[in-house]
């Protein structure tokens, strides 16, 4: 049972101490009164062990559930309320007469009452001895008691005694002594104060019980004697104090184990009083004090015990060699696993050495930096991220990650943050490297991390440039939306430009011409000649002149040079009359020219128209070059000026401002899968280089001469 708390130890002890304290003086003044009679004196001594014993009852017994109570409490208990109960007989016996009481079979009564304080030795036994040992200290116990017992019982037996007289020597021996030894062995294993305290009052009953036996066996036993009276009454109080205030055991602590040469001991003082019991029976037999037969008895029992004591010995001394036998056998088969383990061992060690190595080789092989972190403080890190910050591998380590930080030339304030936010900035000979680092968790003792860094410059960089060419993309699909807008609005206003100069002027011209053969017709009918045939020369006139107009509007649509000439001479003569024009002075040159598809003709015709277009209105140049040349298959058409040029970069504002010139130059390149490039840097001209994929044909065509 665990022990009590202070607090609970002082509150709840107290009624029953006090209890106990009083009923202690009530028994000791009580008993030391000198009534005057023999017979008052010996019922007052009897009323006062029953007093005792029935207040030690009281108290120990209701505390038997309480925490901290002893396992034994209610045979103790049970015990003080058989030693009241026999003290309520004397007390009933001394008042019908006062005659000493004698020897009978009855005395064969008082053993229940002795074996209830026989159960807590067994109890206490088994709390505090594992169960291998208590066998033989039972055994050791037993025998002792036997050999204290007869001598005892030879002590106290009259000579010549009456069958009643053996029987009640035997039972108060067996009572005196075995509650006696059994504590004093007990105390001897285990000596705490409550065991101390339990033996002293155990000793108390055996020496009264004794003094009391010497007179009940001769039948001269009166009541009312100090000298037994109180170890009885106040011993049993003394019990009820010790098991209500003194705790057990701690259930926390461990068994105790007796040690070898303690058991040898308490095995040697076992044969040793067994022997000495032994010889002090064979004296008395030899005097004539006890019978033959007695005497036989008596030396069968202790023999018995002895012999069984060397039996269980040798039970157990076999037993222990078996054991032993056995464990060296294990202990072998444990050394040779023991070798085989050692060799498992050396194997994985082996491996594990190279697997090290291998791993510190691959660490310091990683492309990408790793770093291990003991919370700030960097424990190692390899060779890559050595060169990616710059430093040697020993100025880095030991270092926290601030300090690091500070260390690293180009570093900027996001490389102190890099294991939380995962990115950093660091500019070496004016260029920027982009790093991103990922941190993992190591368990263990200390907890690490591991910070994985690599260089996404080039990542970065193509994650910039997608990005750039995305959004030009985006530009040139708005530009074409805008210039498909315009250009569906040039096309509808040339068709209706085209509609209203047919309805204007060739329309016109020809529904007169048939009007005008209707009136020659009737005069013709009318017999009007002459004037029929003015008619008719005025309606050839202004036929005349509607075919002239229709050449003048297809020569707009396509130039006749063009289709009659090519594109040489048709560029010559463009060229030609926009110096002209325009006073500026001009230069053409065609190189290694093939035969041009009619289609690519055109378009290389509408650019230079366009580019000289622009040239005119916005260059202010002097001098304009056009270079038309077909090589490797493709068509390279080229219209340079040195007039004032332009920002590039601005082409976008001119489509948005409805300058679509430049914008309508490329998308009709691009559709031919060409390519289009205008390079102009303000005050350094312009150059627009359009390049046209052709289709080879084998026969070249000479350049006209004109």
């Amino acid at each position: 049972m665990v022990s009590r708390p202070d607090s609970l130890s002082r509150t709840d002890t107290r009624p029953a101490l006090a209890l106990v304290g009083l009923t202690a003086a009530l028994v000791v003044v009580l008993d030391a009164v000198d009534l005057g009679t023999a017979r008052a004196d010996a019922t007052v001594g009897h009323l006062c062990v029953f007093l005792g014993a029935l207040t030690a009852g009281l108290v120990i017994y209701p505390w038997r559930n309480r925490e901290g109570a002893w396992e034994s409490a209610p045979f103790m208990a049970l015990g003080m309320f058989g030693l009241a109960a026999v003290n309520a007989s004397f007390v009933v016996l001394d008042l019908l007469h006062a005659h000493p009481y004698a020897p009978s079979f009855l005395d064969l009564l008082f053993v229940p009452v002795a074996a209830c304080f026989l159960v807590p030795i067994a109890i206490e036994f088994k709390g505090h001895f594992p169960a291998e040992e208590r066998r033989e200290i039972a055994l050791d116990v037993g025998v002792m008691i036997a050999s204290v017992t007869i001598t005892t019982y030879l002590f106290l037996r009259p000579e010549r005694a009456t069958p009643e007289e053996m029987v009640s020597s035997l039972v108060f021996a067996s009572i005196a002594v075995v509650a006696f030894t059994g504590y004093a062995a007990l105390t001897a294993w285990v000596p705490s104060t409550a065991h101390l305290w339990q033996l002293l009052v155990m000793a108390a009953f055996s020496a009264a019980t004794i003094a009391l036996a010497q007179q009940w066996v001769h039948g001269i036993y009166v009541g009312g004697q100090l000298p037994i009276d109180l170890p009885f009454g106040v011993g049993a109080l003394t019990l009820a104090a010790v098991m209500t205030v003194l705790p057990r055991r701690d259930p926390g602590t461990p068994l105790t184990v007796p040690s070898r040469r303690g058991r040898s001991l308490l095995t040697a003082l076992a044969i040793a009083l067994a022997c000495i019991s032994i010889w002090i029976v064979a004296a008395l037999e030899s005097e004539g004090r006890i019978s033959s037969g007695g005497a036989l008895i008596l030396i069968a029992v202790l023999a018995t015990g002895i012999a069984l004591r060397i039996l269980v010995n040798q039970v157990r001394l076999s037993s222990a060699t078996e054991e032993a036998r056995r464990a060296l056998e294990a202990k072998d088969d444990a050394l040779g696993e023991t070798d085989r383990v050692l060799g498992s061992l050396t194997r994985a060690n082996d491996t594990l050495r190279a697997s090290e190595e291998r791993l510190r080789l691959l660490f310091q092989a990683a492309v990408d930096g790793v770093v291990e972190l003991e919370g700030d403080v960097i424990v190692r890190g390899n060779d890559a991220f050595c060169r990616m910050v710059g430093l040697p591998y020993r100025s880095i380590e030991g270092k926290t990650w601030n300090e690091l930080a500070e260390m690293v030339e180009g570093a900027d304030p996001s490389f102190e943050t890099l294991p939380a936010t995962g990115q950093a900035v660091l500019r070496r000979e004016g260029h920027a490297f982009y790093v991103e680092a990922r941190i993992s968790e190591i368990r263990g003792t200390p907890p690490r991390r591991l910070l994985l860094v690599r260089d996404v410059t080039a990542a970065r960089v193509a994650d910039q440039t997608i990005r750039s060419l995305f959004k030009f993309l985006q530009d040139r699909d708005e530009d074409r939306t805008r210039l498909l807008r315009r250009t569906n609005a040039a096309i509808e206003a040339e068709r209706n430009r085209i509609a209203r100069d047919l309805h204007d002027g060739p329309v016109q011209g020809v529904s007169a011409a048939s009007l005008s053969l209707e009136a020659v017709l009737l005069m013709l009918r009318a017999g009007d000649l002459d004037e029929g045939i003015d008619i008719l020369s005025k309606v050839r006139l202004e036929l005349s002149e509607e075919a002239d107009n229709l050449r003048r509007l297809m020569t707009g649509l396509r130039p006749p040079l063009l289709e009659e000439r090519g594109l040489v001479p048709a560029l010559r003569e463009t060229l030609t009359r926009f110096g002209t024009s325009n006073g500026m002075e001009t230069s053409f040159s065609p190189r290694s020219l093939v035969e041009v598809p009619p289609d690519l003709e055109t378009l290389a015709f509408r650019v230079v128209q366009e580019a000289l277009s622009n040239a005119g209105k916005h260059s202010e140049a002097s001098h304009v070059e056009v270079t038309v040349e077909a090589v490797a298959g493709q068509l390279r058409v080229e219209i340079a000026d040195d007039g004032a040029g332009f920002d590039a970069s601005r082409s976008r504002e001119f489509l948005e401002m409805g300058r679509v010139g430049l914008a309508s130059m490329r998308e009709r390149v691009e559709l031919a899968n060409g390519t289009f490039m205008v390079h102009s840097t303000p005050g350094k001209g312009t150059t627009v280089r359009a390049t046209l994929p052709l289709e080879p044909v084998p026969a070249p065509r000479e350049l006209a001469a004109n």
